[in-house]
This record gives C-alpha cells, sequence and structure tokens, in this order.
C-alpha cells in the first residue's frame, strides 16, 4: 500500500508542474483561436451588410458572436479599426 502511495505520489509531483506550465500557452491558443473566429464574423458581416466594418455591440446585436466574449485568459476583445486586438 505504501509503494502504490508513493509511486501515485511521484507521478503527481512530475504531471503538476508540467500542466501549470502549459496553462499559459494553452490560454494564449485559444485568445488567438477565439480572435480568428471573430475576424471570420466580421468578414461575413461585411459580406451581409455591403462593407460596413462593424463594432463588437453590433456582432453580437446580430447573433454574430456571444454577447460578453472574453479571451480564456480573462481579457477583453477588442475591434479597432475591423482587426480584433485583445486588452
Amino acid at each position: 500500500m505504501l509503494v502504490v502511495m508513493l509511486v501515485v505520489s511521484i507521478l503527481l509531483l512530475i504531471t503538476i508542474p508540467n500542466v501549470t506550465k502549459h496553462n499559459q500557452s494553452i490560454q494564449k491558443k485559444g485568445c488567438e483561436g477565439l480572435k480568428n473566429m471573430i475576424q471570420a464574423q466580421i468578414t461575413a458581416y461585411q459580406m451581409d451588410h455591403d462593407g460596413k466594418t462593424p463594432s463588437l455591440s453590433e456582432l453580437e446585436s446580430e447573433g454574430y458572436v456571444k454577447k460578453n466574449v472574453r479571451c480564456p485568459n480573462g481579457k477583453a476583445i477588442v475591434i479597432s479599426n475591423g482587426k480584433v486586438q485583445s486588452d
């Protein structure tokens, strides 16, 4: 029983630092993917509305994106001159 607990403890000591180390990378990639998706929705909006560049609130009200969309790391999404950025 003690040997099993020792092995489990060692495995936990190895895996926990690796998971936390990759957490920031995962959040960054998730934010980049979200920004790319919103950029595609801007293009779709422009095609539907004769080239008009929308604000984030217009995209939300028209149903192109969910309301209060944020990056996985908590940063807000901002549209500036037709380009998507995060604060």
